[in-house]
């Protein structure tokens, strides 16, 4: 789904309504928001979410109402676009939940919460715990039976805690750890993630000679299922990785 940017209005018709006040009491704080997030709806939700974390919007109890400190926010510095945005929220999170989320963002826009659970296994880690972490963080959501980025920028802020000539190694460790989970009990979609992660590795991934002779059993395993389901475009691309 593509969000278009709010214009002034309408930023402030819907800080009004998140904080059940007049348009006239949230105006200036609106206005505010506006310069910061361009009106990116996005990039608006998160920053709400940060300065309340940060006590810069709050519940007042005695006067039963929402308070903001606007001169704080005026001066708060942002980053000046969503990218950056991300990744300062992202390296601002434990290290446990920062890992969670570079396992994840190896494996696309949204991870199905039973990989995730295979992953658990073979990583021997409660990767879903830190995943939650991050959905209450407003990072992912969490729904029909999938973790999902809330968007790109979020993935590729994710993605990016590697370093670039770390991340092959990252999907072959991973599509490893898969494969050790019995494979031949592993559904099909599970095995093509696996393989497909191997060889988004690539052969400067293999460290010794054990781990190329793995990697062709297993892309031919691969291509053999592909196969026998007349996925045929699948089924050329394991076997001429052989």
């Amino acid at each position: 789904v593509e969000l278009t940017c709010m214009d002034k209005d309408n930023m402030n018709t819907l800080v009004s309504n998140i904080l059940c006040l007049s348009p006239r009491l949230t105006q200036s704080l609106s206005d505010i928001l506006y310069h910061k997030t361009k009106g990116n709806p996005l990039f608006f939700c998160q920053l709400m979410i940060s300065l309340n974390r940060e006590g810069l919007l709050s519940v007042s109890l005695s006067r039963r109402r929402w308070e903001w400190d606007e001169e704080k926010i005026q001066m708060r510095k942002i980053p000046d676009n969503v990218a950056f945005f991300f990744s300062k929220m992202i390296n601002e999170l434990s290290e446990d939940v920062r890992t969670a989320l570079r396992v994840m963002s190896c494996f696309g826009s949204s991870s199905k919460i039973s990989l995730i659970e295979t992953l658990e296994q073979a990583l021997n880690s409660p990767l879903a715990r830190y995943l939650d972490v991050a959905v209450s963080e407003g990072l992912l959501t969490k729904s029909d039976g999938r973790y999902h980025f809330v968007h790109d920028r979020v993935q590729e802020a994710a993605y990016d805690i590697m370093k670039s000539e770390d991340r092959c190694l990252y999907h072959f460790q991973y599509g490893l750890a898969l494969c050790s989970t019995n494979i031949f009990d592993m559904n099909d979609d599970v095995i093509f993630t696996a393989v497909n992660q191997i060889n988004r590795g690539g052969p400067v991934a293999v460290s010794k000679p054990s781990q190329s002779s793995t990697l062709a059993n297993l892309n031919l395993m691969a291509g053999k299922r592909a196969m026998g389901m007349s996925d045929f475009r699948s089924a050329f691309f394991f076997l001429t990785t052989v």
